[in-house]
């Protein structure tokens, strides 16, 4: 297995073949449960640092439990679905996990330890199902056509980042601003994307698989040098990558924005990544996934220099949120669709949960540094220290995949 052979799959990409069944049930589910993550999402940052005053040390904690706790139960979760070969049991496990946390933000109150731990139950509900779902979507589709069907799957998942905010919006309009309101309604709707999956998202089981599930050839996984090479340069990219939340504050902050705007600027991200989605993913099939995957974080990069910079208004505030969606389209699924056929299909789930738990942990690390660096040198030179780490790292990362990948060929 070499990663030459993934990033050039064989033959003409054709265009008319079918996504899946299953990878649409679970774009559903995902598409249902993103309203209800992306309600809270776009209005905890606003809710922790202005409703509550939490300073930015104590938000990049939160932060980082938001997006990197729990990471090592995702090598549990994909252990574990690998091992009983029960991935829809295991997602929705996730799935569920994530739904009953968002009644504990209700619970919490104002406690910063209360919220703490939601935060975390919400994050180890994502860290069940993440790779679970990417290896059902993977042993549901052609090497060759991983890129668009992890496009097309994002891409529902990213039309309910995209009416998640607005949904937020209508609640807190209807409700008079009341935070809890939409604790509630978010909750709910994450209820209906669980019964989903119970009622459509079909598992995927292999018995005749020759690969042994146990302890020993899951850690040989980082003897394959292709993942190895991967793991690497995804932890690398992740430790300069500041979470959302942060990036909307500056922007709220360079450009004097109310508060009644702010859930719209993670929905003018969903809406690049939406567009963008399947594009991307059908470009990594034709050309390789690893340059979309690197001009992915190019696009995050300029997100940051741009950021640097004094260039404001109207003009400023679409190009990067464009910038933003760029990155997350040229890189998400991508990510996966570029690890999945380097992958055992009886480890499949293991491997994603591996990369995604180096992700997860770099994030929690970039996002409390980034809070420190805050606190220390104010939001400026935070972001400017961020925009060169993005530079070096991004130039790190294409030295590691491209040479593992002209070795291979």
């Amino acid at each position: 297995m070499y990663l030459a052979s993934v990033e050039r799959p064989a033959g003409t990409l054709d265009r008319t073949k079918r996504i899946a069944g299953n990878v649409l049930a679970l774009g559903t589910v995902s598409l249902v449960t993103d309203v209800s993550s992306e309600m809270v999402s776009a209005v905890l940052p606003l809710y922790l640092v202005v409703g509550l005053g939490l300073g930015p040390v104590v938000y990049g904690v939160l932060d980082g439990l938001y997006t990197g706790a729990t990471a090592l139960l995702r090598l549990v979760g994909g252990y574990v679905a690998d091992r009983a070969q029960r991935r829809k049991l295991i997602a929705g496990l996730g799935y569920g996990i994530s739904a009953v946390a968002k009644a504990g933000l209700l619970a919490a109150g104002t406690s910063v330890p209360a919220l703490g731990a939601a935060i975390v139950a919400d994050r180890a509900g994502k860290g069940l199902r993440t790779a679970p779902r990417d290896a059902l979507i993977t042993l549901s589709t052609p090497a060759s056509d991983l890129g668009r069907a992890f496009g097309v799957h994002r891409a529902m998942d990213s039309a309910g980042a995209f009416a998640g905010p607005l949904v937020a919006i209508a609640v807190l309009a209807a409700s008079g601003q009341a935070f809890d309101a939409v604790f509630v309604v978010s909750g709910c709707i994450a209820a209906i994307g669980v019964l989903v999956l119970v009622l459509v998202v079909r598992d995927h089981r292999d018995d005749s698989a020759k690969t042994a599930v146990d302890l020993r050839a899951a850690a040989a996984l980082l003897k394959i040098a292709p993942i190895r090479a991967l793991l690497l340069g995804a932890v690398l990219l992740g430790l300069s990558t500041i979470g959302d939340g942060f990036v909307y504050l500056l922007l709220q902050r360079r450009e004097n924005l109310s508060t009644g705007w702010f859930p719209l600027l993670a929905v003018g991200t969903s809406l690049a990544y939406l567009v963008l989605a399947v594009p991307f993913g059908t470009l990594a099939d034709r050309i390789g996934r690893t340059p979309v995957f690197l001009g992915g974080y190019a696009a995050l990069a300029m997100v940051y220099l741009f950021l640097t910079t004094s260039w404001g208004g109207l003009p400023a505030l679409l190009t990067v949120l464009f910038l933003y969606g760029v990155f997350y389209a040229a890189t998400d699924g991508v990510l996966m669709a570029l690890a999945g056929p380097l992958l055992p299909a009886a480890l499949r789930t293991t491997g994603l949960a591996l990369i995604q738990t180096g992700q997860a942990l770099a994030y929690l690390v970039s996002s409390v540094l980034f809070g420190l660096a805050w606190s220390w040198w104010d939001a400026t030179g935070a972001i400017q220290l961020f925009a060169v780490a993005g530079v070096v790292t991004l130039g790190g990362s294409a030295a590691l995949l491209l040479r593992t990948g002209g070795a291979a060929r």
